[in-house]
């Protein structure tokens, strides 16, 4: 196969539509939609599930893709897409739903943040995907800002709280999250970690104790491991605020 044909065959494949990744993305857009659904029938710990859910399944497609070779513009454009349903619009629509009706106005103003900066995270993300550093996500994730929303809504509802009584919380965390995916701090992608290598035995161990601590009541150790990693983009950059800057090398005199 020569240069020309080359190029031919992987235009092709980018442009290609993939059966096994796109299933778990549409998998995770039912997902969001079933929240949205949920939310407005009153059931908001369905809703709040089904977005962790659809958190779960928007992890998976990516890594499928990779591992299966089926890596395409149409599977990256439509994950844009239903991340955008999931993590966008779900959580506006089910704090909106739970807590801001008898808001008013400061309500849907509060919803709107969230969703407009998950759209505004997604763009941006789009956009650099080349030239940022592979390690670090510029701005909170959003399916991790939508897991922070959802399970404040759920942790709440397990403690029998109402949204009528943590109204402005609700709204504050909302408005909080939604900044927080369109600042520039920097939150740690996970996508160094080689999942074919081998590793040590106690690596296996911590991840079943980590599974058990989750178990235990799922709600509120879900709540806090997502708001523990909100909290991380600003922890990065006040440590990178006292880091004592290199010394600067005085000008030279210029000679008569």
């Amino acid at each position: 196969m020569n240069e020309v044909e080359q190029r031919k065959h992987m235009d092709l494949r980018r442009r290609s539509i993939y059966l096994l990744p796109n299933l778990f993305t549409t998998a995770a857009l039912f997902a969001g939609f079933y929240a949205i659904v949920q939310a407005m029938n009153g059931k908001f710990e369905y809703a709040a599930v089904s977005i962790f859910i659809a958190m779960v399944l928007d992890g998976l497609d990516g890594r499928v893709a990779r591992l299966t070779h089926t890596q395409s513009e149409f599977g990256a454009e439509y994950d844009s897409l239903s991340d955008m349903v999931s993590f966008g619009v779900a959580p506006s629509i089910l704090m909106y739903e739970w807590a801001f009706r008898d808001l008013g106005k400061w309500g849907w103003f509060a919803a709107f943040i969230f969703c407009a900066g998950a759209a505004l995270r997604l763009a941006r993300f789009n956009t650099n995907i080349d030239v940022v550093d592979k390690r670090y996500f510029q701005g909170l994730p959003s399916p991790a800002a939508a897991a922070l929303v959802a399970g404040f809504v759920w942790v709440m509802l397990d403690n029998h709280f109402t949204g009528f009584d943590l109204r402005w919380y609700a709204a504050l965390l909302t408005v909080f999250a939604g900044l927080s995916m369109v600042s520039n701090l920097k939150y740690y992608s996970f996508k160094s970690l080689n999942m074919r290598k081998s590793v040590p035995f106690i690596v296996i161990f911590l991840f079943v104790l980590f599974f058990i601590f989750v178990a235990q009541d799922p709600p509120l150790n879900l709540f806090l491991l997502f708001f523990g990693y909100c909290l991380s983009g600003y922890v990065m950059w006040l440590l990178g605020l006292r880091k004592p800057k290199p010394p600067t090398l005085p000008d030279s005199p210029t000679l008569p």
